[in-house]
């Protein structure tokens, strides 16, 4: 099987933080062209499930596989085929969108010559040379659904992607997660907003 189209999955995952249980046991199975939408109350460890997947911090039990291989035995593989969106958009003042959605072709090496099209296809089109400081939250939301769209990543993580966005960011950021199932790549989303696309859920009830 091409490792890009195989499941990822856990097995008997679970989280401590501050020595207090948030989940144990947790397992579930991800395939090419499916999505998941996480859901549970504040401090049921949503946002701590998303960056285990992610592979930034280690879970205090079980493990984490991208087909056969434990992600943690090869970080670098994992982090080339994953995408994270956090709740901080990460916006320099001084540079224009251009400038960000630039440094994010290079850093995962796409070509740069997308970088209009990506623009325009959250919305950005017209902004291009306009800096951070001057993007509403909803385009500074954008920029980093850009960025999302340059990784090439066949797994998204997000973590509450609605936030700042309005009616059409919301619309945009569901046409976004349907094409990124179409073309074989997965997500997680962590939100308390629902998102209108079709996806298995998984509920934590915390601790």
């Amino acid at each position: 099987m091409d490792a890009t189209h195989a499941p990822l999955w856990t097995d008997d995952l679970a989280c401590r933080r501050g020595g207090r249980r948030v989940f144990t046991g947790l397992g579930f199975r991800l395939e090419a062209g499916e999505g998941l939408t996480i859901l549970g109350p504040n401090g049921a460890g949503k946002s701590s499930l998303l960056r285990m997947l992610a592979g930034l911090v280690r879970p205090a039990a079980g493990a984490i596989h991208w087909g056969e291989a434990d992600i943690a035995d090869d970080p670098i593989a994992h982090r080339t085929r994953t995408a994270y969106l956090g709740h901080l958009d990460v916006i320099k003042p001084r540079a224009t969108v251009r400038d960000h959605l630039d440094l994010a072709a290079v850093l995962h090496s796409a070509d740069r010559a997308q970088v209009p099209d990506v623009a325009a296809r959250v919305g950005l089109g017209a902004l291009l040379e306009r800096p951070g400081r001057l993007l509403s939250a909803g385009q500074r939301r954008r920029v980093a659904l850009g960025r999302l769209l340059l990784s090439g990543a066949a797994l998204w993580l997000l973590d509450e992607p609605t936030n700042a966005l309005d009616t059409a960011g919301q619309a945009l950021l569901a046409d976004l997660l349907r094409d990124h199932l179409a073309g074989g790549g997965r997500f997680a989303v962590a939100t308390h907003q629902p998102i209108a696309v079709e996806t298995r859920t998984l509920t934590l009830q915390g601790s």
